[in-house]
């Protein structure tokens, strides 16, 4: 799992605002994976017939060994990229990573429940470094503060610079710094949610760490995931990275400014992105233009609606 891709320790060194989760609250949360974030492979069986285009419970058909104690210690050290076979060691692997899993699948379960109290629309937006998600967002803000209260979690390996940029809008932002981690985690959006206090039927945007591979296997209990794919990056990424595109609800093409310099098949992007996810929803857009956007808050407020309904509901 994340050991190949230089995941590091995963969510056991990670900072919100600069001050670890003990600093914060006087006591260490039990977030998600203390296991030095041994799971190897992302085994994430994404069947996806995928037909979600609201709830999106993303349990992803891990079968979870919640029974599992881990009373062994956990230091498999099998080289980077090795296949396990069958027996004890790699029957441990297995084991460490439904774990690892399972707990982070209860607690975006928490978040989730939390989330749907105040009738907040949670968003996970995630992407390759580059593709102008945060841009993106700031737009966003700009466009849709003024119809819904509106909240980031931001999450970024190392700096401020992002949150920085989505405070400048005038909405609250908590910076996640993931260290060596490549994605973020129930727990640490959980941590997030101490410090936002979230308004009723507002917005949550999760603008996940720049990865194309390992965020796609954590749920963070958003309502929707939402791919930002630039048209600088090559019209054959979904099938490259077909697990970032069978989870994801929507794919916004960004950069469409750019289109008339490059040799870019929009046609050839969207019919990839299609062959991974029959139902993943795609829209065209330019962060810097406005093109599309329109659309874009269009889908937002349609279930943004139906949360607030389900919030009225309960």
């Amino acid at each position: 799992m994340c050991k190949d891709c230089g995941c590091g320790s995963g969510g056991t060194g990670y900072r919100i605002n600069g001050k670890t989760p003990a600093e914060l609250h006087g006591h260490a949360h039990d977030h998600d994976h203390p296991h030095d974030h041994d799971h190897d492979h992302h085994h994430h069986d994404h069947d996806h017939p995928h037909d979600h285009p609201h709830s999106h419970d993303h349990d992803h058909h891990h079968d979870h060994d919640h029974g599992h104690h881990h009373d062994h210690p956990h230091v498999h050290e099998a080289p980077l990229g090795a296949v396990h076979q069958p027996g004890i060691d790699g029957d441990r692997v297995i084991r460490i990573e439904r774990d690892i899993l399972a707990r982070n699948n209860d607690t975006a379960r928490q978040n989730r429940a939390r989330l749907a109290t105040t009738g907040t629309l949670a968003l996970n937006l995630m992407s390759s470094p580059g593709s102008g998600k945060t841009t993106l967002l700031v737009r966003a803000i700009e466009d849709l503060k003024g119809r819904f209260p509106i909240a980031v979690v931001e999450g970024d390996q190392q700096t401020d610079n992002d949150a920085a940029r989505i405070r400048a809008t005038g909405a609250r932002a908590v910076q996640i710094n993931t260290g060596k981690g490549c994605h973020l985690e129930a727990g640490m959006v959980g941590a997030a949610l101490d410090d936002l206090r979230l308004e009723p039927g507002g917005l949550l945007f999760i603008e996940n760490v720049g990865n194309l591979v390992c965020p796609a296997g954590f749920d963070l209990g958003e309502a929707h995931r939402v791919v930002v794919l630039s048209v600088t990056e090559g019209e054959d990424k979904p099938l490259k990275y077909p697990d970032m595109f069978a989870a994801a609800d929507l794919l916004l093409l960004n950069k469409a400014d750019l289109l008339p310099y490059l040799k870019f098949d929009v046609g050839k992007c969207l019919a990839a992105a299609l062959t991974v996810n029959p139902h993943l929803q795609t829209l065209v857009v330019s962060a810097e233009t406005g093109e599309g956007m329109a659309a874009f808050y269009a889908w937002i407020e349609a279930r943004a609606a139906l949360s607030r309904a389900a919030a009225v509901r309960a």
